[in-house]
């Protein structure tokens, strides 16, 4: 009985990964017109290609959040960042993004690079001297 159990978790865990996969995909597809599997079978240069689209489209998007922009939407946000991930985690590092990865910091938890501090003091201080900020 217990097995039958374990199974069923299992069963069910299989298919919501497969169900977040497949969301994954298409929204990816319909975000920014890239096939997800084509993308993660491409070869190092296609994927540095990719990566450097998403990036633009992840800082377009961000730029909506920061402005409270009425089309900027979380959801969209996040898929484009798991897909980043994705693309990132299966491309090996060619010697063109060593050379940039010594150029930044590095972060020693994550490996990644390390972002550059953003500061908003200047954009709020504009918009509450311009009168758009919101009472």
């Amino acid at each position: 009985m217990r097995t039958l159990k374990q199974d069923a978790n299992s069963f069910a865990g299989q298919k919501l990964a497969e169900a977040a996969d497949v969301g994954q995909r298409v929204a990816l597809r319909l975000l920014c017109g890239i096939d997800l599997s084509a993308a993660l079978g491409a070869g190092q240069e296609e994927k540095a290609r990719l990566a450097e689209r998403i990036e633009r489209l992840i800082n377009r998007e961000r730029l909506k959040g920061l402005r409270r922009h009425w089309s900027y939407d979380l959801n969209r946000h996040i898929a484009l960042k798991q897909a980043l991930d994705l693309i990132r985690d299966t491309s090996a590092p060619n010697p063109a993004s060593a050379d940039m990865a010594l150029a930044k910091p590095v972060c020693q938890k994550t490996k990644r690079r390390k972002r550059a501090p953003l500061d908003y003091s200047g954009q709020m201080e504009t918009a509450f001297h311009s009168g758009l900020h919101s009472k």
